[in-house]
């Protein structure tokens, strides 16, 4: 399992996790979509900004592999923001490369890319 150095394990002054520090003997915890509903908490919202950022910040939109990256949290965005990076996707798989589609990313949390030349 590949270790993203740099990434922030969680949301700074809290316990959403963005990270894990170890593979799971048993096998990836697979990668499934997640509904983001609109009444959510705003430290939950807080959060999805965070980790948005994070890989915006260490990927752009070039692909990653999934690593060590929390599955939980990848799933509020994957199929939306988050979109498999490869036709032969795993979603049990510590490799399995992902890609973020900058142009939807842009429409759901343009507070993220405030600033930042087109």
């Amino acid at each position: 399992m590949l270790k993203h150095r740099g990434f922030p394990g969680r949301l700074p002054g809290t316990d959403y996790q963005f990270t894990i520090r170890r593979a799971n003997p048993k096998g990836a915890t697979p990668l499934t979509p997640r509904e983001r509903y609109r009444d959510r908490r705003p430290a939950d919202k807080r959060a999805d900004v965070g980790f948005l950022r994070a890989l915006w910040e260490c990927f752009g939109d070039q692909p990653f592999e999934r690593g060590n990256l929390d599955a939980g949290r990848l799933g509020w965005f994957l199929g939306r923001e988050v979109k498999p990076a490869e036709d032969s996707f795993d979603p049990e798989s510590y490799e399995a490369l992902l890609v973020l589609d900058v142009p939807v990313a842009r429409a759901n949390f343009p507070e993220i890319f405030e600033g930042l030349d087109e």
